[in-house]
């Protein structure tokens, strides 16, 4: 928590983002966009190819769509001159893309080797680095209020997925793949945070997504794992990701991270694992217990208090 500075602020106090409806707008993206890539782990579960194919089959499907609507939207608005594409836009969205391939890459390994509600848990452990790297390295305000906001969400997590921790060695290799996501989607976000600065959300979307793919494609093949969909009907979970959680969820987290603080977007991101939860027990039929709905009020009341605190 910073200290209160002993000057006087002559600057306009920040909005808070209940009251400003551009801040508002961008909350309510965000959510959406946190309940859409809830539903990724589902298609991974579904997939039949393997877990770093399916993620890049998740950019390779998405990517032509996302630079047709980039090429589409230059098209319509040729009277504002986009930003140009320089040399540190190029390396600010490739850096984004590879922490985007490793979160996809290790994350989708954990979801074969521990239970969905786990593996989405454990990479959203991102707000807790993200809110370090926002108070160390943006100078975001820290409130007490805010800490105890991300303590209450993050104690919603574990009451959600406390009692599938097993000493199974299988499901450990994949909590600790999931631990290890969560540094990386904390990279991600903040890395797709400082592009946005200065680029519309399509153009982002489509130029890291290329450093991704990049990425994937060649680590898939290396890996030896089923690589192509054995049947027509086994490319829909695939298209589910692209177009759903990959066009749809991560488009909104975007698009509202050029305007909500770095640490209260990571903290409101917990809405993923409890849809994510939610819809594990509709689709594959995992039990849910009194302690996980618990555990699902303290994520919503945990990020209730991110946003009250938000500026």
């Amino acid at each position: 928590m910073s200290a209160p500075s002993a000057a006087p602020r002559t600057e306009p106090a920040a909005t808070p983002l209940r009251r400003d409806p551009g801040n508002r707008r961008s909350f309510l993206a965000l959510l959406g966009g946190a309940v859409a890539i809830g539903f990724a782990p589902i298609f991974v579960r579904l997939s039949d190819a393997g877990p770093v194919s399916t993620a890049f089959w998740r950019l390779a499907i998405a990517l032509p769509l996302l630079w047709i609507a980039m090429a589409a939207s230059a098209r319509r608005t040729t009277d504002v001159p986009a930003p140009r594409m320089d040399r540190a836009a190029w390396v600010g969205m490739t850096v984004a893309g590879l922490f985007f391939a490793a979160d996809l890459a290790v994350w989708h390994w954990s979801i074969h080797y521990t239970s969905v509600a786990n593996s989405t848990m454990l990479a959203n452990f991102a707000p807790v680095f993200v809110v370090l790297y926002a108070w160390v390295a943006l100078h975001e305000r820290i409130t007490r209020r805010f800490l105890l906001a991300t303590a209450v969400a993050m104690a919603g997590l574990v009451l959600l997925v406390g009692r599938d921790f097993r000493l199974d060695p299988r499901a450990m290799f994949g909590d600790t793949l999931g631990m290890i996501t969560a540094g990386f989607y904390a990279g991600y976000l903040v890395s797709i945070k400082a592009v946005r600065g200065r680029f519309a959300t399509i153009p982002v979307m489509a130029g890291s997504g290329l450093a991704t793919v990049a990425v994937l494609l060649p680590v898939a093949l290396a890996s030896h794992e089923p690589f192509w969909p054995h049947t027509g009907r086994d490319w829909w979970p695939l298209i589910g990701l692209a177009l759903v959680s990959h066009i749809g969820g991560q488009s909104l987290i975007a698009y509202a991270l050029a305007k909500l603080p770095a640490s209260v977007a990571s903290v409101s991101l917990l809405i993923q694992p409890v849809t994510a939860a939610l819809a594990a027990t509709v689709l594959l039929h995992e039990q849910i217990a009194a302690m996980q709905v618990a555990g699902m009020a303290l994520v919503l009341a945990g990020v209730y208090l991110a946003r009250q605190e938000g500026r």
